[in-house]
């Protein structure tokens, strides 16, 4: 993750503004200027750290000639007492910077441990966990990035980097087979080299299918792990499959051994528990 594109400048620029306004006037009251000062960033429980070199960027838009001392690194385990690190900056920055650091990094690193607790579950298969877009609007890059620290893998950033055939598309277009075809045909008038996936409500719909060309992987959606089986004998290899909805951390080890390539869980973005961190001064 580049910390330092435009994307994520854009990010932090905007982030700031919103929380600085006409300016942090609790601060500006009673900190001088020229006041520089230490605060450490302390874990308050066991995780995944994500968000250490995003924390660093963040707090050196106020102060370019802040001062870091790193004691973690993104992806690395943390128990509670832990420092990840140790900042020396202006007071007024340190301040500034604060809230939007620890909103960043609770919830990234909510994200990887939640993830990386999942990916350890079926470490034992072959199967590998996907985020989706049920991400927060704004954050899905830091988001997916976050997942990927967890030691998941990202499904697709958007509705532009891959075709994917869901119910609504299908019933729309007319059928599985419609889809696909003007899906091909489109992508070959307009040059593009992109994955085509199709997702199947039952075992019906995945032999429909796997009677078109072109399909890259076969979501199946809501199948029980009975079913799946079943769904994975008929496909044998043809292409890549995807088991989601509804597939709960209860449920996990039951569908990632049926022998599924991927098992796609919403629950990584849309209702993770942030990491309690803390910044706080010291001496």
């Amino acid at each position: 993750m580049n910390f330092k594109s435009a994307r994520t400048l854009d990010f932090i620029k905007r982030s700031l503004d919103e929380d600085l306004g006409s300016g942090d006037h609790s601060s500006l009251s009673c900190i001088s200027k020229d006041a520089v000062g230490k605060a450490r960033l302390l874990f308050k429980e066991d995780g995944i750290v994500a968000g250490l070199e995003l924390a660093r960027i963040i707090i050196e838009q106020l102060d370019l000639d802040a001062e870091f001392d790193f004691y973690k690194k993104d992806g690395e385990s943390v128990k509670k007492g832990d420092e990840g690190l140790v900042v020396t900056a202006k007071v007024r920055a340190i301040l500034g910077s604060e809230r939007l650091l620890l909103n960043c990094m609770q919830r990234l690193s909510g994200v990887a441990t939640y993830t990386s607790s999942l990916v350890k579950m079926i470490e034992h298969t072959n199967t590998r966990i996907l985020d989706t877009r049920k991400t927060t609007p704004g954050l899905r890059f830091l988001e997916k990035w976050a997942v990927t620290v967890g030691g998941g893998m990202n499904h697709r950033a958007g509705l532009f980097d891959m075709v994917m055939l869901k119910d609504n598309h299908i019933d729309y277009a007319g059928g599985i087979r419609e889809a696909v075809e003007m899906s091909r045909a489109y992508l070959k008038d307009k040059g593009l080299d992109l994955k085509i996936e199709v997702e199947t409500r039952d075992l019906d719909e995945v032999r429909e299918t796997l009677t078109c060309d072109g399909v890259d992987r076969i979501m199946l959606d809501n199948f029980t792990p009975g079913e799946l089986r079943e769904a994975l004998v008929m496909i044998d290899g043809k292409c890549e499959t995807e088991a989601s909805g509804g597939i709960t951390e209860e449920k996990l080890v039951s569908y990632a051994e049926t022998g599924v390539d991927f098992v796609s869980i919403g629950a990584l973005t849309h209702s993770v528990k942030s990491l309690d961190i803390s910044l706080k001064h010291t001496d």
